[in-house]
């Protein structure tokens, strides 16, 4: 995933946001991509649901319903 930058960066923000401390997960995210622990890989599969509906730049916001 380093090759995409925008996703990368959208997954350690969700990372950081979701495992704020060591009292969520055990490691930081550079830590975290590294070992690919299952915090890591859950911030990357919302990042990549996320993708879609914010990360493209789009005009309209998709409708979910």
């Amino acid at each position: 995933m380093q090759h995409d930058l925008c996703l990368r960066a959208a997954a350690r923000a969700i990372y950081d946001t979701v495992y704020p401390s060591e009292d969520w997960a055990p490691v930081g995210f550079d830590e975290a991509e590294k070992r690919g622990t299952i915090h890591y890989r859950q911030s990357v599969e919302a990042a990549q649901i996320a993708r879609p509906l914010f990360l493209a730049g789009r005009e309209e916001q998709p409708t979910l319903f």
